[in-house]
């Protein structure tokens, strides 16, 4: 993706690969952290390490390359310049021609409150999100968007499907940390509570290449919010076969949807925990804190000792 966005002009941070340790930690040398080691492979949204100090750098290096922290996908690591600013996940519709912008949310990938612990799959998500402004839309579709579905039509591999690009907001503008070949989770649920159009002809539209005369796609103005409840252990060891009461009381509230994640029901007809991320706790609302507080009363609705969550979604924002 990296080569792939220097061919073409994408923006993102500078980087360099390496299948050695030594030569990695060398091409640290005098840089100031903090250090983004990424392994080269599919990790389950867990790849990635920001290392605050160069000690914990080198640790993380060791682990990815010695030590095989992810299996076969940390063969290689990329090592990036870290950039400042938010991130935010946006979501284009493609059909190899032409792209249309589906929505934006933020996430949050550390595990506990305040963007602490290690990166997961995401924690939870919001949507709208502040910082993704229509002027960082705009941006995102003709500097990142546009070039990468021209690019993949010029190479020979036209893009059909949902293009997700988790970005960076820097000073500078946007520019791509990553691009995943679907829709994100949490971010999907989220979008969806937003979504008042039917999205199954504009799907349809988009794989018969005839995505430029699609329907408008219709957002509701209310904000949404989604909280992740993880097994605990998450997301190194999560504990599995917890007994998750409540569920049904949480969706009794008005503008709260439960969707299940990692759940299975036993022979006795308990719910049990069968996954890292368990349950996304939705809720939509007039305002964003509306919206984060019924999430929030959801989850405390669902009686389940062997969980967790974060208790700041959409921090950002309320700030």
């Amino acid at each position: 993706m990296k080569e792939f966005c220097a061919r073409h002009g994408v923006p993102t941070a500078e980087y360099k690969v390496f299948d050695d340790a030594i030569r990695a930690k060398a091409y640290l040398g005098d840089r100031e952290p903090p250090f983004v080691i990424k392994a080269d492979g599919l990790a389950a949204g867990k790849g990635v390490i920001i290392a605050e100090t160069r000690r914990e750098a080198d640790a993380a290096i060791d682990e990815i390359l010695f030590l095989r922290k992810f299996g076969t996908a940390g063969q290689r690591i990329v090592i990036e310049d870290f950039l400042p600013g938010e991130e935010a996940s946006f979501f284009a519709l493609c059909d190899g021609e032409t792209a249309i912008a589906f929505g934006a949310a933020q996430d949050h990938k550390r595990a506990y409150d305040g963007d602490k612990g290690p990166n997961t799959g995401g924690m939870g998500a919001y949507s709208p999100a502040p910082i993704f402004t229509d002027a960082v839309r705009e941006q995102t579709m003709e500097q990142i968007i546009l070039p990468t579905l021209r690019g993949m039509k010029a190479e020979g591999n036209p893009f059909v499907g949902v293009l997700f690009a988790g970005l960076m907001i820097t000073p500078a503008g946007p520019k791509l940390i990553e691009f995943n070949v679907r829709f994100g989770d949490p971010e999907c649920q989220t979008l969806m509570r937003r979504l008042k159009s039917d999205l199954a002809p504009v799907l349809l539209l988009a794989a018969q290449g005839e995505l430029a005369g699609a329907p408008k796609v219709v957002w509701d103005d209310q904000p949404a919010v989604t909280v992740v409840y993880a097994a605990q252990g998450y997301p190194d060891e999560p504990l599995k076969g917890s007994v998750i009461r409540g569920v049904a009381q949480a969706n009794d509230m008005q503008d709260v949807v439960v969707f299940h994640a990692g759940t299975r029901t036993d022979s006795d007809g308990l719910l049990r925990a069968d996954g890292g991320r368990v349950l996304n706790v939705t809720a939509t609302g007039p305002t964003l804190r509306d919206a984060v507080n019924s999430a929030y009363e959801g989850v405390r609705r669902i009686d389940w000792p062997g969980g967790f969550c974060r208790s700041d979604i959409a921090w950002r924002a309320l700030s």
